[in-house]
């Protein structure tokens, strides 16, 4: 598949999690055969403004290629000047955020609350298009809650706006993640739309891929909490997609060494104070339906290096084949 001129030949991408997806967990991802990486959303205002932290965010290693930047905000002046910052990144997409339902990204206007206001989400799409050199997609939900269902009409605003695919999230913002993603939006979206549509909402299995795939006639899949501690569904689903051949989950062990490895990069990225906390959500993740696993995690969340971190996951990895 095509966005724009950037040429995909793994239909299986990770979705931009605020918290998750930073660069540790993009490279594990990576790795396990992720088809498209995103960067955790990116405040437009504050790149601007130059802040340091946010700069960070933006910093891409050479073997994520290819990956999307995601930037959320709502002011279009402020969106189509970091656009043209992110000009000289060397990210292949530029994404908007109009999906997130987080209250303090939506008290101001941004993320999903844009959906509120197609006219304002308009010249927010065509200020970052017009700005950016690179092929500008989009990330909505369903919409704001269920008596504004206006997926449809923000995508076909999109797509006269020179946005190059658009992602939806079949919830609205009000669901936030409960209930069930709707596949019929999806599909909704993908017959009313000519650029590629990216379905995303519920997929944990390889049977879900398969199944949004066959309902929603959908471009490509976008995977959020199905890839936490389970970087293994990209390659499993990509897998099946090109030889219908199901591979095996991963063992015990190979969940735990992946945890160690996580470690290790967020702890090169981040220092060893932050990340030991930030890992902790992951490791509950990857270890989670394993022998033991809520004790070691209770024991793990109080541990505050990584060496202890690490000597206690090896431990629970001894524990698993022990009968």
């Amino acid at each position: 598949m095509n966005i724009g001129n950037v040429s995909l030949d793994n239909r299986v991408f990770l979705s931009p999690m605020a918290g998750v997806t930073d660069l540790p967990f993009r490279l594990i991802c990576k790795q396990k055969g992720c088809g498209m990486l995103y960067t955790e959303m990116i405040n437009a205002k504050a790149l601007c403004y130059n802040d340091e932290n946010t700069k960070k965010m933006t910093k891409i290693e050479d073997e994520e290629h290819p990956i999307a930047i995601q930037i959320f905000g709502s002011e279009p002046e402020y969106m189509g000047r970091a656009a043209e910052i992110l000009n000289s990144h060397s990210n292949e997409i530029l994404d908007i955020n109009m999906g997130c339902p987080a209250p303090k990204v939506i008290k101001n206007g941004d993320g999903s609350a844009l959906m509120k206001n197609p006219k304002l989400a308009e010249q927010v799409m065509k200020a970052v298009v017009e700005h950016s050199t690179k092929p500008v997609t989009l990330k909505i939900r369903k919409g704001w809650d269920d008596n504004s269902v206006n997926a449809v009409e923000i995508a076909k605003i999109a797509e006269q706006a020179g946005i190059s695919a658009l992602a939806i999230h079949g919830r609205t913002r009000e669901q936030y993640y409960s209930g069930k993603a709707d596949w019929d939006i999806i599909k909704e979206i993908k017959d009313s739309i000519s650029i590629p549509v990216i379905g995303n909402g519920d997929v944990f299995e390889i049977e879900d891929a398969i199944n949004m795939l066959e309902k929603t006639n959908c471009d490509a899949i976008m995977i959020g909490r199905g890839a936490q501690g389970n970087p293994w569904i990209f390659n499993r689903i990509n897998h099946y997609m090109q030889t219908g051949e199901i591979l095996a989950k991963p063992t015990a062990e190979e969940k735990i060494s992946t945890a160690i490895e996580h470690m290790k990069l967020a702890v090169a990225e981040h220092g060893e104070y932050v990340a030991v906390r930030e890992m902790r959500k992951h490791i509950g993740w990857y270890i989670k339906g394993l022998k033991n696993s809520a004790r070691y995690r209770d024991e793990i969340n109080k541990l505050t290096d990584c060496e202890s971190v690490i000597m206690k996951l090896k431990e629970l990895s001894l524990t698993q084949s022990e009968e």
